[in-house]
């Protein structure tokens, strides 16, 4: 008995040393990033854009292929990327949870318009204080959200049909209400989508604020990756190599390190910007309620296999209700913080950023038919299209072709994906890990469609 059951010890891992070793680089990889590589093949995209776009833009500056005189890697244009497409980023993280749940939602640029427009005009013409008036624009949002969500929800029309009826509504009415003239915004909206982190303390050879936020930052990857690999390791009882931690660690921890000093090493008055602050908090509130409530499971279960989702308890028409108003709060607020950058709302506020919010969450993963997709890699999505964007118009390039470019990127990040699953082979990361998610998805229908559901009677 004592030796059958040293046996068997001897033969699973232990705790300490982690998952069963395996040679070659495709372990290595999986130990340290995860067995989700489909986020990190698009990280390694957007990495790929910024270098050629540093290259590139050195050439089109008439200094060959230099480093040094690239200007995609200086703390103006990481600070101009951040602030120019704020507005993607919050549209994304509402719009990835609209996609999870199998639907979609074109009246996201409409409504940004129309709240900035009803913000601008509350503040100039009936003379409400700039914070009310903001007040009054995050409830409108909230209320157009209800509206829409009940149609979807409570009648059952599509939230195609839904969204499209409110993007022609309510661009319509910010042309009506706007008659065709911007309006200028209160100045105070500057501070938030324009503004700078405050520079304070002793001379640190960079700003204070930047310095300060990315030491919590780092602070917290390490306090936040020690306790899930403590979580796994008492959990599961096997865990990832300590080494593999350490590693992980220490790549996150350098990549902080480097923006910290990109960001706090600009001109004298120049800082992380605030905006970059405030999508920073939004994205780590969504990553946790997509991750870890209830109602973040319920939306995967939803979209993945609406009917198992309704067995298991899960009410559908509320998660479809609260997703839709959710979108439209987050679409209030980008169009208020890109009124306040604009110093102004026109007619044309707005106007197609339900595209770019829609391509960034495809760029980063999100299936088609729903269930799939992360706010990781919806994240990375939205800025491979703020880096598209910048580094064309560094080079010169013209709206036009820009246009023309980002759409054939985004039918390429999709038809690959798609091609990979028909076909059933891996993507790059996946052959060199010897992994093949496109395999490992496969199972009968109506079982892996749906997500584990913390309810009574689980779909799976």
């Amino acid at each position: 008995m004592s030796n059958s059951t040293e046996a068997t010890n001897a033969g699973s891992p232990s705790p300490e040393t982690g998952v069963k070793a395996k040679s070659g680089i495709g372990s290595m990889l999986r130990a340290v990033l995860g067995d989700d590589l489909k986020q990190y093949t698009m990280m390694v995209a957007l990495i790929v854009l910024l270098v050629f776009f540093q290259f590139a833009s050195s050439f089109h500056a008439g200094f060959g292929f230099s480093w040094s005189n690239g200007r995609m890697f200086t703390p103006a244009n990481f600070q101009n990327i951040i602030m120019g497409n704020a507005y993607v980023l919050i549209l994304a993280l509402g719009m990835l949870m609209v996609i999870v749940i199998g639907q979609i939602d074109l009246s996201v640029g409409s409504v940004a318009g129309f709240v900035g427009m009803v913000v601008a005009r509350s503040a100039t013409d009936l003379g409400l204080h700039w914070a009310v008036a903001l007040l009054l624009g995050v409830l409108l949002g909230v209320a157009i959200g209800s509206w829409q969500g009940f149609w979807l929800a409570k009648v059952g029309i599509p939230g195609f049909i839904t969204t499209l009826a409110g993007m022609m509504l309510f661009r319509g009415a910010t042309i009506w209400l706007s008659r065709s003239v911007s309006r200028p915004a209160p100045p105070e909206y500057s501070v938030f989508s324009s503004g700078y982190l405050p520079e304070w303390g002793p001379d640190t050879g960079m700003n204070n604020s930047t310095l300060l936020l990315g030491i919590v930052m780092i602070v917290g990857v390490v306090v936040s990756q020690l306790m899930s690999w403590s979580r796994q390791r008492r959990v599961s009882g096997t865990a990832a190599p300590v080494w593999a931690v350490i590693v992980r660690i220490v790549l996150i921890c350098a990549i902080i390190g480097y923006l910290t000093r990109i960001f706090g090493t600009g001109r004298v008055g120049t800082s992380f910007p605030i905006v970059g602050l405030i999508v920073g908090v939004l994205i780590f509130i969504y990553y946790t309620v997509t991750e870890r409530t209830p109602f973040g499971r319920h939306i995967y279960a939803v979209g993945g296999n609406k009917a198992a989702a309704a067995l298991s308890g899960v009410n559908v028409a509320r998660t479809y209700f609260f997703t839709m108003v959710n979108m439209s709060f987050l679409a209030a607020v980008a169009g208020i913080l890109f009124t306040g950058r604009a110093s102004s709302a026109g007619p044309d506020l707005g106007t197609g950023w339900e595209l770019d919010a829609i391509a960034a969450v495809f760029i980063g993963g999100a299936a088609v038919s729903g269930g799939i997709g992360t706010v990781v890699g919806t994240v990375i999505g939205a800025l491979v299209m703020a880096v598209l964007n910048n580094g064309l118009m560094a080079l010169g390039v013209s709206s036009d072709r820009t246009s023309v470019i980002k759409g054939l990127v985004l039918l390429a990040a999709v038809a690959f994906d798609v091609y990979n699953k028909v076909q059933g082979r891996p993507s790059l990361i996946g052959r060199l890990t010897g992994t093949n998610p496109a395999k490992e998805a496969e199972s009968p229908p109506g079982e892996a469609a749906a997500p584990a559901v913390a309810e009574p009677a689980s779909p799976q």
